[in-house]
């Protein structure tokens, strides 16, 4: 698919969600995510305030939990799935997802 393929999407994605964070003045628990250094920890209530509604009602129709699972999990998980996917303390580029995927 190359760099304006599914690689682009993902590394768009990851960059959005980041931005997110910034807006909300949670930049600082998204950066260490990105990081080589230790995982700052996202409460349920700190993700419904950077998550729009509109994403928060998306993911639980596609995955079928209410809202506090929804967030709770994605408090637990979120730190962790960005972590891997910044291996190297950095986003990752377009040509970087093609690469893994």
């Amino acid at each position: 698919l190359g760099a304006s393929g599914l690689g682009g999407i993902l590394s768009g994605g990851l960059g959005d969600l980041l931005r997110q964070f910034q807006g909300a003045g949670k930049g600082d628990v998204a950066d260490s995510w990105v990081s080589t250094g230790q995982n700052k920890q996202v409460g349920a209530q700190e993700l419904s305030e950077v998550l729009s509604e509109d994403q928060i009602a998306f993911l639980m129709e596609k995955t079928g939990l209410s809202r506090e699972e929804l967030l709770k999990g994605l408090a637990d998980e979120l730190p962790k799935a960005v972590n891997e996917l910044t291996p190297s303390g950095r986003l990752p580029s377009p040509a970087d997802f093609d690469k893994a995927i």
